[in-house]
């Protein structure tokens, strides 16, 4: 059962242990079976994750290469900015590579003798950096770490982190320069599948790299562990790794080639502007950690830039961001008894007082659609409410007795 109080529960000591994968990438988890084939994706643990859909096993890896016996060695890789040779032959991702890379910078995080390296995104001329929760907290092992940022001209700064988001995976840090470039953000409620999608960023260390694609799919809901520090209060989210275990989240899929060291980066559309903060990928999996591939094999995963700009705000203005929640516990609905696929998210109980109790919804509700998203699982209901702010007004819809109703929701805060 989901309950969208919490994200869904950690999984189970039994589970199957996390396998060291070769050294140069993150680990891989093998999940347990998962028959449900709907657009939900279960990422677990972030360096190493676990990816079920369409009855096909893989994994997912957030893009991050940094483990606990790795150090920041890979920090050091020389800066590769956009160069053109040839101006009579540019393109249009020359481009926007040119516009954008000047706003994307290389993370360098470090606690005690662990590390690895990250991207980020210039927010404003005052310092601030978009990134990823489990670039800054080392997926969620430091409360506390030692961050250096390096921007497209070579120059190191020390920074310091704003606030974490672990319910998005997203966070904030500052540096303090002058001549910063700050990104252009562009709308990623306008994302077409199909459109030029292009990645900025330092994989595998490698500052300053440039891949494209194509954007595969919107809408997409990935469940993904959380990188919530042990100590909630040192992580500047309020939220502890034992109160959060996993979480749900929209994104952009993408096919462009993007591979650990890509987190925090930026995902961009053929006019530079940043339409994603790439954040995970899918790789070929096994049980047998040696035969685990943790690279790019086009499937690719970026929280929508309009996701992420509210987050971000919010962090920067009062040190964390809110999030909604509905007070209910919902399970996914199949199309019969026997049937793989999901339609909605049935509500098993709803608690009193919550939004949900004053919107009128009751258990055996299945509720369809949240804040113009369609639901067709619990997953995708989390991550409809969590991309919300606390105290938004938004539509809801479900069936009732097979009658399709709505109502308006105001949501409360996610604690």
């Amino acid at each position: 059962m989901h309950t969208d109080t919490r994200p869904t529960p950690a999984i189970p000591a039994a589970a199957p242990a996390v396998q060291a994968a070769p050294e140069a990438g993150p680990r891989d988890r093998k999940q347990g079976d998962r028959k449900r084939v709907g657009p939900g994706v279960f990422v677990t643990c972030l360096v190493a994750a676990g990816l079920l859909g369409g009855g096909a096993a893989t994994g997912v890896a957030a893009l991050w290469p940094g483990a606990p016996e790795q150090t920041t060695t890979t920090a050091q890789a020389a800066i590769s900015p956009v160069i053109v040779n040839n101006t009579e032959s540019v393109n249009a991702v020359t481009a926007a590579a040119q516009k954008a890379s000047p706003s994307v910078v290389t993370i360098s995080v470090s606690s005690g003798s662990s590390g690895g390296t990250g991207s980020g995104i210039i927010l404003d001329a005052e310092g601030h950096i978009l990134t990823n929760t489990h670039v800054v907290t080392l997926d969620g092992s430091a409360t506390d770490p030692a961050v250096e940022v390096r921007t497209s001209d070579g120059k190191v700064y020390t920074a310091t982190v704003v606030g974490t988001d672990p319910l998005s995976d997203l966070a904030v840090i500052k540096i303090d320069a002058e001549g910063l470039t700050p990104a252009t953000l562009g709308d990623s409620g306008a994302v077409n599948v199909g459109d030029t999608a292009i990645a900025i960023g330092a994989p595998l260390g490698l500052s300053g790299t440039v891949t494209d694609g194509i954007v595969s799919a919107v809408n997409r809901t990935i469940e993904t562990e959380s990188s919530a520090t042990s100590d909630g209060a040192s992580s500047r989210s309020g939220i502890s790794a034992s109160a959060q275990d996993s979480i749900s989240i929209n994104v952009i899929q993408t096919d462009v080639a993007i591979n650990p060291g890509n987190s925090g980066g930026a995902l961009v559309n053929a006019q530079g502007e940043i339409i994603g903060v790439n954040v995970a990928i899918a790789s070929a999996g096994s049980s047998s950690s040696s035969s685990a591939q943790s690279g790019n094999i086009g499937v690719g995963f970026s929280i929508p830039i309009n996701q992420s700009k509210r987050v971000a705000e919010e962090i920067i203005s009062t040190g964390k961001a809110t999030h909604g929640r509905l007070g209910l516990s919902v399970q996914d609905k199949t199309q019969g008894s026997s049937s793989d696929f999901t339609a909605g998210a049935e509500v098993a109980s709803v608690t009193s007082g919550s939004a949900a109790d004053k919107a009128g919804l009751q258990a055996g509700d299945v509720v369809t659609g949240l804040a113009g998203r369609t639901v067709t699982d619990a997953s995708e209901l989390t991550a409809a409410a969590r991309e919300q702010a606390a105290g938004s007004t938004v539509k809801i819809t479900f069936q009732r007795d097979g009658q399709e109703q709505s109502a308006d929701i105001t949501l409360d805060a996610a604690s």
